[in-house]
């Protein structure tokens, strides 16, 4: 089987790993989290990273910095993984469902749309005009390590006074080379940024994540939280309410390997998605899927793009090409069509109808062969 998106353990990663079991910190506290903050840090050209269990862990400290809280709106996209929303409801906040455009992230032309139609402001405030309650902050996700229009977004969030967390999980490595933010990474543009090691990311941990501020008390207030919120250690006085969102040594000493090899594994992704375009430039069922002009993309995962007329469904592909010992994948299952969000506001979803049906991701991995590139898109071409 070739799979769809497995870790790559070619480095230091087991030599850092029976280092810190053999010092014996092998929990929340050891040098491997420093290390990997700091590296996180230096490569983001920033002043410094936390680090979490998790990018859903990053996701709802930065909403707890932002101020969200009971009864409080956040707008989301509607086309993401789940974990990005949520946090919110770990807040006791609503979401605001938006949809995305053709780099599958958010729309900013309807996120403008809704505020200015939909909304007041208030005394520096945005009141939602229907049901009277505030929204704090936008939830930006850079699908598959695309770049979100984060010029336009960023606007935005000025004129309105929201705050901006960006959902980088899939896009370490993914900058402007053009334009406002040029040499500015993803995940370092908005008030926070998060990001995932998760098992099936560029680099992994095998979980955890990072979380960033641009504010360094608000990413120290972060790491507080994230360890309990510690006021004193030895007599444990605790003067918030904390979490045990720490990573731990173990983690941390596998992305300190993986950190050292993520400009290879970028080069890598970009160089496996130029072959995959190649042979798929004569193909007639679709497309795949480009990313935003202006940005080095570390081109985390690749889309099939389907044309609208096809004659198969995406199930049915993938069910053919699993067959055929090719793993694939279909995009998520829209969030607000998710049961524990139904009831929720959503703002003219319609370009992510069209890619929940028509997207299927195929193998990406960093130790993809030529020969699995290539057998990859004639199977496809037989299959589709």
């Amino acid at each position: 089987m070739i799979p769809l998106s497995v870790p790559n353990f070619e480095g230091n990663e087991k030599i850092y790993v029976d280092d810190a079991i053999e010092k014996v910190w092998v929990s929340t506290g050891g040098a491997y989290i420093g290390q990997l903050e700091q590296q996180i840090a230096e490569f983001l050209n920033i002043e410094q990273a936390v680090a979490v269990q998790s990018g859903t862990a990053a996701i709802h400290l930065a909403l707890m910095e932002c101020g969200v809280q009971p009864g409080d709106l956040v707008i989301v996209p509607t086309l993401t993984f789940i974990a990005a929303v949520n946090p919110v409801r770990y807040q006791f906040a609503e979401p605001i469902f938006m949809d995305c455009d053709d780099s599958l992230c958010m729309d900013p032309i309807k996120l403008k749309q809704f505020l200015q139609d939909e909304c007041d402001i208030i005394d520096d405030k945005v009141i939602h005009a229907r049901s009277k309650k505030q929204i704090k902050a936008i939830v930006v996700v850079h699908v598959f390590g695309n770049m979100a229009d984060m010029e336009n977004i960023m606007e935005i969030a000025k004129e309105y006074h929201l705050f901006v967390i960006e959902d980088a999980t899939e896009a370490l490595g993914t900058k402007y080379t053009d334009g406002k933010y040029v040499g500015k990474f993803a995940g370092t543009i908005g008030d926070f940024g998060a990001f995932s090691f998760n098992g099936n990311k560029i680099i992994t941990t095998g979980g955890g994540g990072m979380v960033v501020a641009k504010d360094s008390a608000k990413a120290e207030h972060m790491r507080y939280l994230s360890t309990q919120a510690k006021d004193d250690p030895l007599f444990y006085v605790h003067n918030e309410v904390g979490y045990n969102y720490r990573m731990t040594n173990v983690q941390a000493a596998i992305g300190v390997a993986q950190m050292e090899e993520l400009p290879e594994f970028i080069k890598r992704k970009n160089a496996n998605y130029d072959r995959y375009a190649e042979l798929l430039l004569d193909w007639q069922q679709g497309v795949l899927g480009e990313f935003r002009k202006g940005i080095r993309s570390n081109k985390w995962f690749y889309s099939l793009i389907l044309k609208a007329d096809i004659q198969k469904d995406v199930e049915e592909i993938i069910h053919e090409l699993s067959g055929k010992q090719i793993q694939t994948r279909a995009i998520w299952g829209l969030i607000h069509e998710q049961k524990p969000y139904r009831e929720c506001i959503a703002y003219k979803i319609e370009k992510a109808h069209y890619y929940k049906n028509h997207v299927i991701n195929i193998p990406c991995s960093t130790n993809l062969s030529e020969q699995d590139i290539e057998y990859v898109v004639s199977t496809i071409k037989e299959v589709i």
